[in-house]
């Protein structure tokens, strides 16, 4: 699913124009991101959790030559499903995979 898939969903069940609810979903992509720069975290009930990792420095190995490689200290944005968004997707592909086998 793209972008754009998702705008014509959300204007499709919200009844806004494709144009409004594109602005919308840009808008929360940036906001996220531009607090995911501050180092703030987000938390959507149900849905999930935006963080931002620190990842030590530390001594790799490129899987390609076997070469030792250093990788420096770095942040990363991560995201964790909420335990409830787990459940709802397990409980749907559970569902799925027992009518399909019938």
């Amino acid at each position: 699913m793209t972008k754009a898939d998702i705008v014509d969903r959300v204007a499709g069940g919200t009844g806004l124009t494709k144009l409004e609810t594109e602005a919308i979903i840009e808008g929360f992509f940036k906001t996220v991101i531009d607090a995911l720069k501050e180092g703030k975290g987000i938390e959507i009930r149900g849905f999930g959790s935006y963080k931002v990792k620190k990842k030590n420095a530390r001594q790799a190995r490129n899987p390609k030559t076997g070469e030792s490689v250093f990788v420096p200290e770095h942040y990363v944005p991560t995201f964790k499903f909420s335990k409830d968004f787990k459940d709802i997707v397990n409980q749907s592909m559970m569902e799925k995979e027992s009518s399909g086998a019938s």
